[in-house]
């Protein structure tokens, strides 16, 4: 009977309510910032990706044309038009994860 009261207890304890919040990263990450709002185009994301990507920015928005085209474009059409593996990987990269939400080019300083 007392066994049966303590392992009660003890799941009581351990269950942790729905209705109280969890407020374990929810300080380490903020969902909006000034710095980041930008009209991102394929010239806007080429430039955030970096790594020498950006200098393919005429062959892509010439070939492609608008950026959600570029966020679904497969690495053969890539290779295609000529560019080379790694930029290939960074592209596909930073368009994965711009699609879902993780990443987004910084808006370029204001120079005063």
């Amino acid at each position: 009977m007392a066994l049966k009261q303590l392992l009660s207890l003890t799941r009581r304890s351990l269950t942790v309510p729905s209705a109280i919040p969890q407020h374990g990263f929810a300080r380490f990450f903020s969902n909006s910032s000034p710095q980041y709002i930008v009209k991102v185009g394929i010239p806007e994301f080429l430039n955030g990706v970096g790594g020498g990507v950006e200098t393919h920015v005429a062959k892509l928005e010439s070939e492609i044309g608008e950026l959600h085209k570029l966020l679904v474009v497969r690495t053969l059409k890539l290779k295609k038009l000529g560019i080379p593996c790694k930029h290939r990987k960074l592209i596909l990269k930073y368009a994965h994860k711009y699609r879902l939400g993780l990443w987004r080019p910084r808006a370029d300083a204001v120079k005063s």
